[in-house]
């Protein structure tokens, strides 16, 4: 019957006026794919290979997803054995994907072929080098708790760590299933966490994005090479196993957008000490001037001192590190929203790069009122690798 009521609805359409309407759509459809530009959203690529792992200094992509894992050793082998046979997996399955190719067993290949500049980048939590022993070799500390924080579990701490980054999230949904259930006999989720910045094309190319509150969001950042190399790629001095590795700082900060919405514009600039409207320093005309944070007006500084543009401000060279940081907005458990920043910072040193400038930060940021910290971990991203070589083969053997 199903069939039958197929055909007489078939029949319907391509009779009289349904026809005419029908081919013009059909017409329609064939000019729009017609003009459509020649190269395909979706085909660029990021290279997997190399000294350094990519979705660091790559350009951000529109969607981000962040899992962190535990391991869970099966009694026949060592966690130390676990975490290799984990890392040599995606290691395979990360080359291929972000090639553009489908992961060995890819039970849905046709999602692979249109990577969208995927980066698959992946970490090691402290917890993980206890887990494996090799504490000793382990590059980063946990952090310190700070005075605003209200952190819960469900978005701390972790093992390892795998970031996943496209421009369509389709990509990133697929590459997150077929990491994540080809190592689901030796982990377990920790947590997840999503984001997403402006759509690709949506804004010229090395705009700054705006987070949720409205806010332009990382006008200063690292941005040449020698920035880097000083300030993110560790130089293997201390660790040399470590060499082109960096160290992430992975804050979830939730934004009390129901209150900041009752503050008036210009106390929202007061606050962060930035224009909303181009995000220039209140001491100047465009977004990248530099703040004057001694400029007064009968007496009274432009830039309030606890402002956050003043106390973010880096004090000495050390205290600078990379922001890549993405807009999350969730279902709500209570009220009307559930959005924030998952503020990712990659760095050599967390304990003179980020923590002094948090410590500032939580102290007596004028923004502190309307947000709130509640998820934090770090993760040693390991160095890059050449083919034939698995990502942490240079910690593990």
């Amino acid at each position: 019957m199903a069939d039958d009521r197929w055909t007489v609805n078939r029949r319907r359409l391509f009779t009289g006026g349904a026809a005419v309407a029908a081919a013009s759509v059909l017409t329609q459809c064939g000019s729009a794919q017609s003009a459509s530009p020649t190269t395909e959203f979706g085909t660029d690529t990021e290279p997997f290979h190399g000294p350094n792992q990519a979705g660091v200094a790559t350009s951000p992509q529109a969607h981000a997803l962040f899992v962190a894992l535990d391991l869970v050793p099966d009694g026949t082998r060592s966690a130390r054995d676990t975490l290799a046979a984990v890392l040599k997996l995606w290691s395979t399955d990360a080359a291929r994907l972000t090639r553009g190719e489908p992961a060995l067993a890819d039970t849905e290949p046709e999602l692979a072929h249109r990577p969208a500049r995927l980066t698959v980048t992946v970490g090691i939590g402290p917890s993980g080098f206890d887990r494996i022993g090799l504490r000793h070799r382990c590059p980063v500390d946990d952090l310190p708790e700070f005075r605003t924080d209200r952190l819960e579990p469900r978005f701390s701490g972790g093992d390892i760590l795998v970031q996943i980054c496209a421009d369509d999230p389709i990509v990133v949904a697929h590459a997150a299933r077929v990491l994540l259930k080809n190592v689901r006999a030796m982990t377990v989720v920790r947590w997840r966490q999503s984001g997403f910045r402006t759509a690709r094309g949506a804004a010229a190319d090395g705009t700054t994005m705006r987070n949720l509150m409205g806010q332009i969001d990382g006008t200063v950042n690292l941005r040449e090479p020698a920035q880097f190399a000083r300030h993110v790629w560790d130089d293997g001095s201390v660790h040399p196993w470590f060499a082109g590795g960096t160290v992430l700082v992975l804050r979830r900060i939730r934004a009390e957008l129901d209150t900041w919405d009752e503050l008036d514009r210009d106390s929202k600039e007061l606050t962060v000490g930035r224009r909303l409207d181009n995000g220039a320093p209140l001491t100047g005309r465009n977004e990248f001037d530099e703040p004057d944070l001694e400029a007064s007006e009968n007496g009274i500084l432009v830039i309030p001192p606890n402002s956050h543009v003043a106390l973010a401000r880096h004090r000495n060279e050390d205290e600078q590190f990379l922001r890549r940081a993405y807009n999350y907005d969730d279902p709500p458990e209570h009220g009307t929203t559930d959005a924030g920043l998952i503020f990712a910072a990659y760095q050599r040193d967390p304990a003179r790069q980020f923590v002094p400038v948090q410590r500032r930060l939580a102290q007596s940021d004028a923004l502190n009122p309307w947000i709130t910290t509640i998820g934090s971990a770090v993760f040693a991203i390991l160095p890059g690798v050449p083919e034939g070589r698995y990502l942490g083969q240079s910690l593990l053997e």
